[in-house]
């Protein structure tokens, strides 16, 4: 089954046609970031009126790198949730209009449903049940993936996500957007232990995370040395910065697998590519004898192929729309058969 699939819920323009759930015959991504790197962050109405520039151009770049005609497509699957709602309703729509005129079937997936199906397409022998951690700019959840499109969310961010604090923290220090891979890169050159940053706990939800704290801990860190004239040591400072992170996230992971009964761990999102986190995870599993699956980094940011691969499984199971879709700037994960239209 050749699926050509849309992701435009923030800043990345994405289209790619998947085979089956597990192949990828193209993924094509038209990036703005050096358009919102003018701004710290991304503007959301440029990046919609980006989305409407590319997104045509886009999808017959995805199908000539296939090396397909769109008479060898089967179906059309977009994100309609969740997101920056103008970005969303960009690929809603476009992908309405593609289905209406191909006569084919639409198929609407969550947006973290898919970065959890990425691990799908990097690790064909992968299959639920597992646990999956996804952590990304707008994210941060601990999910027993029951089966392909059954999900029980055992933990989450009370406040911030931790890729948000990440790049937050990035834009303070002065580091270019997108903040998160440049704070990354920075804490490589420097050695954890100079600076006390706390990890916060959530009482009675032992699982829940909270990164609020710690994400103020760090800009109060950084202003006081700026108003005193003291001179920081960046690279140190992003290393326990990504050290307290790491902190929070591996041991509520390794709590849940316990309690979920589970020996398999995948990890998804952009913040997955920190490598730091990674790292972290790769012992923390090593020493459980858990298998870990984390995906190529060109897999952990938002793409189309990963759309696609959990399209595959939509549709299996009956989640089609018609062509009242709607787009959704929030939708909790566990819930979202509740929006299909049919």
């Amino acid at each position: 089954m050749n699926i050509l699939a849309f992701e435009s819920s923030c800043d990345e323009t994405a289209a790619a046609v998947v085979r089956d759930g597990r192949e990828i015959l193209s993924d094509c991504i038209a990036s703005q970031v050096d358009i919102h790197r003018i701004y710290g962050g991304v503007v959301p109405e440029i990046a919609s009126r980006k989305h409407i520039e590319a997104i045509y151009a886009l999808s017959d770049e995805a199908l000539r790198r296939a090396g397909l005609t769109r008479e060898d497509l089967d179906a059309i699957a977009v994100t309609y949730a969740p997101g920056l709602i103008g970005a969303v309703l960009v690929g809603v729509n476009f992908a309405k209009a593609a289905a209406l005129a191909l006569g084919l079937p639409l198929i609407p997936v969550h947006h973290i449903r898919g970065h959890i199906a990425a691990n799908y397409l990097a690790y064909p022998e992968l299959e639920p049940p597992f646990l999956c951690l996804v952590v990304s700019g707008g994210h941060s959840l601990i999910v027993d993936v029951q089966n392909y499109t059954g999900f029980k969310i055992m933990g989450t961010t009370r406040d911030d996500a931790a890729g948000e604090c990440f790049d937050k923290v990035a834009r303070v220090l002065g580091m270019p957007y997108p903040g998160g891979a440049a704070l990354d890169k920075a804490a490589k050159e420097g050695s954890a232990g100079k600076y006390k940053l706390p990890v916060g706990h959530v009482n009675g939800s032992e699982l829940d995370m909270s990164f609020s704290g710690l994400k103020t801990a760090a800009l109060n860190l950084i202003h006081n040395a700026e108003q005193k004239g003291e001179a920081l040591d960046i690279p140190g400072l992003c290393a326990d910065f990504s050290a307290a992170v790491s902190r929070t996230l591996v041991p509520r992971t390794m709590e849940a697998l316990r309690l979920a009964g589970r020996d398999k761990l995948a990890i998804a999102g952009g913040v997955a590519a920190n490598s730091r986190i990674r790292c972290d995870f790769e012992t923390a599993c090593q020493e459980s004898g858990i298998a870990l699956y984390a995906p190529p980094l060109s897999l952990c940011g938002d793409n189309g192929a990963m759309i696609g691969a959990q399209a595959y499984y939509e549709y299996l199971a009956g989640h089609t729309a018609g062509q009242d879709l709607n787009a959704y700037a929030t939708m909790p994960l566990d819930a979202a058969e509740g929006y299909m239209i049919r």
